[in-house]
């Protein structure tokens, strides 16, 4: 099987991390876009190399779909650790293993702590839980890689607790871009849902309580779906089990062909496959279908479980996310849900890290009556908050002018080289979240940034790589942005470093004023280049 180029170039990073020694290394992927493949592949590579190879999740479905993959990817076969299923005594060289079983210690004792020589952790977000640590710390000489749609969890415990590195991450956005996934539009439904009175458990909202609050508002949604995909197929999540019953009889009675799903159907296999074909238009489940199912074909998802927990939600709407014949895009309906107490995950989220464009973004859908593609939402809310910083740094710089710092401050030379990626920088791992070095400081104050404003050093870090990286491509200084940008001069840092130095030397010669019949506010230079 011939993998596409993102899958390649994952394989090739993850495996470079554990030649560097970064033997728990992260990959993230988007659902639909082939980490299972990816995984086998890397499998493939492992048992060539003469391993012994564990695949570690916490459903059963996950541990099939692995083994059903590894077999049509690569030709091999499995043995399962599961129940009443050993691997033991099995002459395969790749295990699919349940976590709730291997971590009960009489199972795990039947292993030598060196039985595998690689573990593949499937939803790796899972990964911090003690029951999927036990079984890690087991094995603590493995190499790990975790794999998972989204490395954000409920508990806000970060990956980076265990993981030493990320190898790679495929965004959204790009495999929405390159085609790989289907692109989403978002509506913003005018009915206002109070949940401001649910209390939080392990992180996000009580299920218990969301149900009883959303009871009284069933109808009224039901009556919107009518309006917005009555001709659509449809995948709603609900919180309780007897709310996705009793929602599946109201649509029903509003004229749609829908079923419901939970972990006690035994007929769950049949109804997928009577609404994968067609017989339900629509498919109701209490966060049943977050993990382990795909159904191409469908193409709105309607999230009736409100949650502040950015990879629940990705996981959600990740059941629609995959192409399909016919099928334009994802249609995603949004609720005006009031909390007065937590940031709830809307389809911003899905697209940008940023807080502040993720915030624009949601505005600006909510006041659109028609469908928003996210992609141009996102865009359109970036420019927006660029502007509203470019007015606050106005403001700062203006302020600043009196100090007469040598040093440029850190955000005027984010917003002049208008790099989102700096300026939205969110430490990840542990390393990460220390204070700069030392070095680092005296670092950044060799090259003109004034490192008193620098709160961690993988933000320190992230600076001096761009920095150095500007140095090669001969752009700006901080010190020349400083300094033009104080003559009023915009964006200073997109200019090449020769065109300052031009600008800088006419001003020069020209008792330091800036020269007749230049207006620094509208100037561009001849040559604009970003780094």
């Amino acid at each position: 099987m011939e993998l596409r180029p993102y899958q390649q170039e994952s394989r090739e990073k993850v495996e470079s991390e554990w030649k560097k020694g970064r033997k728990k290394t992260l990959l993230v992927l988007p659902t639909g876009t082939g980490k299972t493949i990816v995984f086998a592949k890397i499998i493939e590579d492992c048992v060539r190399a003469g391993e012994r190879v564990l695949v570690l999740a916490h459903r059963g479905e996950l541990l099939e779909q692995a083994s059903d993959k590894l077999k049509k990817a690569t030709g091999l076969k499995t043995a399962t650790e599961k129940a009443e299923e050993t691997s033991l005594g099995s002459f395969f060289r790749v295990v699919v293993g349940s976590v709730q079983t291997l971590q009960r210690s009489k199972r795990l004792n039947q292993f030598s702590k060196d039985y595998f020589d690689t573990i593949v952790v499937d939803e790796a977000h899972h990964c911090i839980s003690d029951g999927y640590q036990r079984v890690l710390n087991y094995f603590e000489d493995a190499k790990v890689l975790g794999v998972t749609a989204t490395a954000d969890r409920g508990d806000q415990r970060n990956l980076g607790e265990y993981f030493q590195s990320l190898a790679y991450e495929y965004s959204l956005p790009a495999a929405i871009k390159d085609g790989y996934l289907t692109p989403i539009k978002a509506l913003t439904i005018p009915l206002r849902l109070d949940i401001s009175g649910v209390k939080q458990q392990a992180g996000d909202f009580s299920t218990k309580e969301l149900g009883t609050v959303l009871d009284p508002y069933l109808e009224q949604i039901a009556d919107e779906m009518v309006k917005n995909c009555m001709n659509r197929k449809t995948v709603v999540f609900l919180p309780l089990v007897k709310t996705s019953k009793k929602f599946t009889e109201i649509l029903n009675r509003h004229g749609f062909k829908a079923a419901e799903v939970d972990g006690e159907s035994d007929d769950r296999k049949q109804i997928l496959a009577d609404f994968e074909n067609g017989k339900y238009n629509v498919l109701c489940n209490s966060m049943l279908l977050t993990e382990g199912w795909d159904c191409p074909s469908v193409d709105c998802i309607i999230v009736l479980r409100p949650t502040k927990v950015r990879g629940l939600y990705s996981q959600m709407v990740g059941r629609g996310t995959r192409l399909a014949p016919g099928k334009k895009e994802l249609l995603l309906l949004d609720f005006l849900w009031h909390t007065e107490r937590l940031d709830l995950c809307h389809p911003a989220h899905l697209i940008t890290k940023n807080n502040d464009v993720a915030k624009k973004m949601t505005e600006n859908i909510q006041e659109s009556a028609e469908p928003v593609d996210i992609e141009e939402a996102e865009k359109e809310a970036a420019e927006d908050v660029v502007a509203e910083r470019e007015e606050s740094l106005a403001k700062q710089l203006a302020e600043m002018k009196r100090r007469k710092r040598k040093l440029v401050d850190p955000l005027q030379f984010e917003m002049s080289i208008q790099d989102e990626d700096l300026s939205s920088y969110v430490p990840s791992f542990g390393w990460e979240m220390a204070p700069p070095s030392d070095k680092q400081k005296k670092a950044l104050e060799k090259m003109g940034i004034m490192p008193d404003e620098i709160d961690n050093a993988g933000k320190a870090d992230v600076l001096l790589t761009r920095l150095s990286m500007r140095r090669q491509g001969g752009l700006t200084t901080p010190k020349q942005i400083r300094f033009l940008e104080g003559r009023g001069f915009q964006h200073v840092g997109t200019w090449q470093f020769e065109s300052a130095s031009k600008m800088i030397n006419r001003i020069a010669a020209n008792g330091w004023r800036t020269p007749q019949g230049i207006k620094p506010s509208e100037y561009k230079p001849e040559s604009k280049v970003t780094v």
